[in-house]
């Protein structure tokens, strides 16, 4: 239940041995990457672009795999059966898009970020700050869920708090500031190195979770029959401080609510918004746009596509599993475990996202605990590095480098980047000690993963609709694409914003389905009045065109500026 997210912790004495070794090595990591290769912005910021395909693809799933994916997609499947599935089918499947339409001609033109490709492609720099603007909007709503992720973690893990501060605050304030200092050590390279290894500890732990429920008699079939066997319920909360479990109101046709059948939390309309949004925002996304960069070539971008869609595919499986096995288990062993009643109300999770880390300490003990959280905060830490780095990225190359300081050195470049991955972080966290869960409404199964679909819908109306359209269609404007940005954005903000506090329609809580639409028709019509951008012929042959092709291409644009030399 959201009102009693602080219900106490597990285990008063937690065992921290592995979150310490964990925390070493990827520091050590991070020094390493340093020594050897962080030297300039283009290595703190993409490390050198020349990143392998399989590292890269680790790196990829590392870095998508948050805390909406370890936490949130089990706490979604807990809370809400069939309907919380759709967070992994949206999740998973958000790659197809980037498959087909953007990875290679967005790596074979794009030098550094989404603003700089789009800056280039339209030969605008108001195009290059709009989106900046528009990429920094994105980071910082797909930041604050991953600092709310590290609070949930932290104060089921320990008691232990700051000075002045709650486990829930204190574990934002750790996650945010251990990930900032990686980053600000190790550069991209490091990072990519920390999320390869964080994304298969992730993968691992949720294999041995999957082996401990089979040794233990678990049948998938059998655990969603016991769990359907009667009605869904809820933790609510009384006006007058009690709590209580009821049944969850089935919302196609009413009645109550089944974990096997659709509707226990979204309408038909609000389960095909939640999946257009996730699969269409995710090649939005700046920190999972920006390690395209960091690949050789458009063919290896391509690779590396493929190879994330199998390991994403996979992890995602395994968390629906989890989530099932879970409502299903708790309510069994409840009577048994004094800690689990005390987290739970009739056998109910007072708060979804605990229910990987419940099962990680009934199967495992205490070190199953320590062994879940440890993988939640390296979830967590390995998603804010990468959106910090695409902060860095966008503000220290698209704004620094090119308006602020064109003459910068490459000590100056890399300071800048540094400085905004400090002040970027800071704003996060400070945002999710600020958000209050109550304000979420009943209708979402899990706040971390609801938190982070806003995310999914800004970059999904914002951004996404002009990357599209940069890439495949030759008559779109600056002045389009810069209106389109903005009336995304604006429209997104307004929707998202009033169905959290309003508690409105599925649709607005993920407007992705109708306002995407509707910024692709607002394109087209302002590119029907305005002028085009100039070279567009060559422009498409870099994106588009054979190797023959862009090898002659190539030497044209060089012979010419040889020539104007």
């Amino acid at each position: 239940m959201r009102g009693q997210r602080h219900s106490g912790a597990i285990v008063n004495e937690p065992r921290f041995g592995i979150l310490i070794a964990a925390l070493v090595v990827a520091f050590a990591i991070s020094v390493v990457a340093r020594v050897r290769s962080t030297r300039t912005a283009v290595d703190f910021q993409l490390a050198g672009q020349r990143m392998g395909v399989i590292t890269n693809a680790f790196a990829i799933c590392g870095d998508y795999v948050s805390a909406a994916s370890f936490l949130g997609v089990a706490a979604a499947v807990y809370a809400a059966g069939v309907d919380g599935a759709w967070y992994a089918t949206g999740f998973a499947a958000g790659f197809i898009p980037v498959l087909l339409f953007v990875a290679t001609p967005l790596r074979r033109f794009g030098d550094r970020s989404i603003p700089d490709f789009l800056a280039r492609r339209f030969n605008s720099e108001k195009v290059r700050i709009v989106s900046v603007v528009m990429v920094q909007l994105v980071i910082l709503a797909y930041l604050v869920p991953q600092a709310v992720g590290g609070g949930l973690a932290w104060e089921l893990f320990s008691d232990l708090a700051l000075p002045g501060l709650t486990p829930y605050s204190t574990g934002i304030v750790a996650s945010t500031l251990l990930t900032s200092s990686l980053v600000v050590i190790g550069g991209m390279r490091g990072t990519t190195w920390n999320q390869a290894i964080q994304f298969l500890v992730l993968l691992g732990i949720l294999m041995w979770v999957a082996v401990a429920l089979y040794a233990d008699g678990f049948d998938y079939s059998d655990s969603v029959a016991a769990a359907s066997a009667e009605p869904l319920r809820s933790v609510v909360e009384s006006s007058t401080g009690e709590v209580s479990t009821e049944s969850t109101v089935n919302q196609i046709g009413g009645g109550a609510a089944r974990f096997s059948a659709p509707g226990a939390r979204y309408s038909r309309s609000g389960q095909f918004a939640l999946l257009a949004t996730l699969m269409f925002g995710t090649a939005g996304l700046p920190h999972v746009m920006n390690r395209f960069f960091t690949s050789s070539t458009g063919r290896a971008a391509r690779k590396t596509t493929v190879w994330v869609i199998g390991l994403i595919g996979l992890f995602y499986a395994l968390a629906v599993m989890v989530g099932t096995a879970a409502r299903f288990v708790i309510a069994r062993d409840v009577a048994e475990h004094e800690w689990l009643a005390d987290i739970s109300v009739e056998g109910v999770l007072r708060t979804p996202e605990h229910a990987l880390l419940a099962l990680g300490r009934l199967y495992g003990g205490e070190m199953g605990l320590s062994i879940v959280t440890t993988g939640a905060l390296l979830a967590i830490m390995s998603t804010i590095g990468g959106l910090l780095l695409a902060a860095s990225a966008s503000w220290g190359h698209d704004v620094y480098e090119q308006h602020l300081n064109p003459r910068a050195s490459r000590t100056q470049a890399l300071r800048a980047g540094q400085l905004v991955v400090a002040v970027i972080a800071l704003a996060a966290a400070l945002i999710a000690m600020a958000v209050d869960s109550n304000r979420i409404p009943a209708s979402v199964p899990s706040v971390v993963a609801s938190l982070v679909t806003t995310a999914f819908a800004l970059a999904g109306c914002a951004l996404t609709p002009s990357i599209v359209l940069a890439i495949w269609w030759k008559k779109v404007t600056p002045t389009a694409i810069i209106v389109g940005m903005v009336f995304g954005s604006t429209s997104a903000i307004a929707c998202i914003s009033y169905s959290l506090w309003v508690s409105a329609s599925d649709l607005l809580q993920a407007p992705t389905i109708f306002l995407a639409p509707m910024v692709f028709v607002v394109i087209a019509v302002v590119s029907a009045f305005t002028e085009p951008a100039p070279d567009v012929d060559q422009i498409w042959v870099r994106m588009h065109g054979s190797a023959n092709d862009r090898k002659a291409e190539r030497l044209a644009r060089i012979t010419l500026e040889t020539t104007r030399r």
